[in-house]
């Protein structure tokens, strides 16, 4: 009798109501990824503000800079200026390359942290800090609840929340209104995504894109062939404080007093 009744109900609703075989509108805000092609199958033609999104990957790859970089460069110059801290991240991050790209070296806020309760802790109290301007952490391991309790606080505090994980967690349960499994193929300069995830239907054929912007892979291709190319020096790396809880409170105080 009531399923009988909701082809006349539903239309009151208007876009309150999602039909799953179309594309939401967002309910919240977006900010555009930099990839025209990725905005088009997005809700709201964006990342959203305010909720998880996972990037899945294989072992040994590590696309998210590439991913995320046009929408950081915009975002830390057109959004009220703050920190993107980084927790756990696999690999040292090296400044002046990012720079390179536009995004600015100093905001960069890296935190490490091994086991993944450390992990957590750190990106929920990141996430309550008015000053940081967005979330980058590494869960290699991770149980739903506790992502729900990363979701509830992006959500409550508005911010930029990016959780990535192994390709094997594509197979689990996760509160994340948008999952990306991120490849590069062999001898291609291309990105592969396919969309695992969002409030929209099925997308059958992975997205392809560049996988470094059309300047850099214009000036790799002018010195394509030369074997003499100068190879930068690396960067040193800083000695991590001992006081881990101690040391990432007075980071985040910084960060919350100079906001």
């Amino acid at each position: 009798m009531v399923s009988g009744l909701l082809p006349d109900v539903l239309p009151d609703f208007g876009e309150a109501v999602w039909h799953a075989a179309e594309l939401s509108t967002a309910t919240g805000a977006t900010l555009a990824t930099g990839h025209a092609a990725l905005d088009a199958q997005l809700p709201g033609a964006g990342w959203p503000v305010g909720a998880i999104c996972e990037i899945l990957q294989t072992h040994g790859q590590h696309n998210e800079w590439r991913l995320l970089m046009p929408a950081l460069r915009v975002s830390n110059s057109t959004l009220a200026p703050g920190p993107v801290l980084l927790v756990g991240p696999p690999h040292v991050p090296f400044g002046p390359g990012l720079a390179a790209q536009g995004l600015d070296a100093r905001r960069l806020l890296w935190v490490l942290a091994s086991a993944t309760d450390e992990r957590l802790w750190v990106a929920e109290q990141a996430l309550r800090c008015t000053g940081v301007l967005a979330v980058l952490v590494w869960l290699p391991q991770v149980r739903p609840e506790q992502l729900r309790r990363l979701q509830m606080a992006a959500q409550a505090h508005r911010k930029l929340l990016f959780v990535m994980r192994p390709a094997r967690a594509q197979a689990e349960s996760s509160p994340a209104v948008l999952r990306l499994l991120a490849s590069t193929q062999p001898d291609s300069d291309t990105l592969m995504l396919h969309i695992l995830k969002r409030r929209g239907p099925p997308l059958d054929q992975p997205l392809l894109l560049p996988a470094r912007p059309a300047r850099l892979a214009a000036l790799l291709a002018m010195h394509r062939g030369q074997a003499d190319l100068a190879v930068p020096r690396p960067v040193a790396r800083r000695a991590c404080s001992t006081g881990f809880v101690q040391g990432v409170d007075d980071a985040l105080g910084r960060t919350a007093s100079a906001a």
